[in-house]
C-alpha cells in the first residue's frame, strides 16, 4: 500500500477534472461520492439503516434508492442531513480504506466533496485542495448544471468556507483557467512519488 492522498474542492472548483489528470498519470483513483451512491444501493447495512431512519419510501419499487425523495427530505432539515451522513460517511471511509490497502502504486488518490467535513481526511497522508475564484466557479456550474446564479450561491453557502479548507489542506492547486494546471499537478506527482519512497 502506498501513501494516501485526499483531493477535494468546492462546487465548480474543477476537482474532478484535476483528479482525471492524476489518473492519466496512472494514479489509482477512488471517487468517494460515486462509491457512496453505489453503497447506498448495494450495502445491506446501509439500506437497513436508511429505511429505519427515513422510511421504506427512500427505496423505489425497483429497489434502487429514490435520490430525489431523500434529497428533498434532508435538504431543508439539518438534523436529517446529519443522520444521513452518520449512516453513510463511516461506511464510505471504511470502504475507501479497504480499497487503498489493495493498491500497489506508490500513492493513491481519493476524491471526496466532504473530505474535511466528514473527517475522512484524518486517515490520509496528505490533502490537496483545488480552488478557483468564486465568479469562475459560479460560471462553471451555471454552464454545467443549467441553474441560475442564486441556486449556485445557495449551494456554495451550504459548503465549508474556502478559507477553512485552505487552512486544513496540505497543498492547494489553483484551477482558475489562468495559471497552468499541468505543471502544478506534475510538481505534486513528483513530490508524492518521492514521499512514498521516503515512507518505505
Amino acid at each position: 500500500m502506498g501513501i494516501k492522498i485526499g483531493i477535494t474542492g468546492g462546487i465548480g472548483s474543477g476537482k474532478s477534472y484535476v483528479a482525471k489528470v492524476f489518473q492519466a498519470l496512472g494514479v489509482p483513483f477512488y471517487n468517494a461520492d460515486k462509491e457512496a451512491k453505489d453503497l447506498m444501493n448495494t450495502s445491506a447495512k446501509i439500506r437497513s439503516a436508511l429505511t429505519e431512519t427515513f422510511g421504506a419510501e427512500v427505496y423505489a419499487q425497483d429497489g434502487m434508492l429514490d435520490r430525489a425523495y431523500l434529497s428533498e427530505l434532508v435538504f431543508k432539515d439539518q438534523q436529517k442531513l446529519e443522520r444521513l451522513n452518520a449512516i453513510v460517511h463511516p461506511a464510505v471511509i471504511k470502504h475507501g480504506q479497504d480499497w487503498a490497502a489493495k493498491q500497489t502504486f506508490p500513492y493513491s488518490l481519493k476524491e471526496a466533496a466532504l473530505l474535511f467535513e466528514s473527517g475522512s481526511y484524518t486517515s490520509l497522508d496528505y490533502t490537496l485542495l483545488v480552488t478557483a475564484p468564486e465568479p469562475v466557479r459560479i460560471a462553471r456550474v451555471i454552464n454545467r448544471d443549467a441553474v441560475n446564479e442564486q441556486q449556485v450561491r445557495d449551494r456554495i453557502n451550504k459548503q465549508m468556507p474556502e478559507d477553512d479548507k485552505v487552512a486544513l489542506a496540505d497543498f492547494v492547486i489553483v484551477n482558475d483557467g489562468q495559471e497552468p494546471l499541468l505543471p502544478q499537478v506534475l510538481r505534486l506527482h513528483t513530490f508524492f512519488l518521492n514521499a512514498s519512497e521516503d515512507s518505505l
